[in-house]
């Protein structure tokens, strides 16, 4: 079995949609869908998907209050997820990455953005739509810079501020000459030294605390 994917979303047609394009990828399987936030949290506690995808308004529970039950702080066990979603207000993609998604995508992204997120969140990455990413940027840009975290290397500076951009790891030893090995060593060091759980908690500190100009 490849990549185990969940497909949450209220949405019959959309949800077979999903279903269509990544049973079309030798590597991805999807073990099941849910309409509802209560039917995602429990059929991912039945199933442990690898990856799963949440779209944020569904009726009852909501995709923001599952992706935290499933992916939250809190969480021991945390579950992969990926926002789908119609709507990109900066509300919806802050609640989304700060409830514990590593990525957000939009539902008009497209098959090969789809395919390319589940396999992303699979290897421990995230993916945010590029013009969402673009606006989160500019958005908390102009946030004074608070001081760094003195544990912080100047190279793991670097890499936090590449990661915030969104580079890819291969791009990230590109631009500062490294291999990807020691790229993933400075990652770790980040996480373990500002709390961040994956490369996405990191960019939402950079973010924060006005390291991305």
């Amino acid at each position: 079995m490849g990549i185990k994917v969940l497909i949450a979303d209220d949405q019959a047609l959309v949800r077979s949609g999903f279903r269509i394009i990544l049973e079309g990828e030798p590597d991805i399987d999807v073990v099941g869908e849910a309409a509802d936030g209560e039917a995602a949290v429990r059929q991912v506690s039945q199933l442990r998907p690898d990856v799963a995808l949440m779209d944020i308004n569904m009726p009852g529970l909501d995709g923001i209050e599952a992706t935290r039950l499933l992916a939250g702080r809190s969480v021991d066990n945390p579950i992969r997820i990926v926002v789908v979603t119609t709507y990109d207000t900066d509300e919806n993609v802050y609640m989304a990455l700060r409830a514990g998604a590593v990525g957000f995508l939009l539902k008009d992204a497209g098959a090969s953005l789809l395919v390319h997120a589940v396999r992303t969140a699979y290897h421990g990455d995230g993916l945010i739509t590029p013009s969402v990413l673009t606006r989160l940027l500019r958005h908390w840009s102009g946030s004074a810079p608070q001081p760094a975290d003195e544990s912080l290397t100047p190279r793991e500076l670097d890499i936090v501020r590449a990661v915030a951009r969104g580079m890819t790891n291969a791009e990230l030893g590109e631009r500062l000459v490294i291999s990807i090995s020691t790229v993933k060593t400075h990652l770790a060091a980040v996480q373990r030294k500002i709390g961040a759980r994956n490369r996405t908690e990191i960019a939402i500190w950079a973010w924060e605390n006005g390291h991305v100009r």
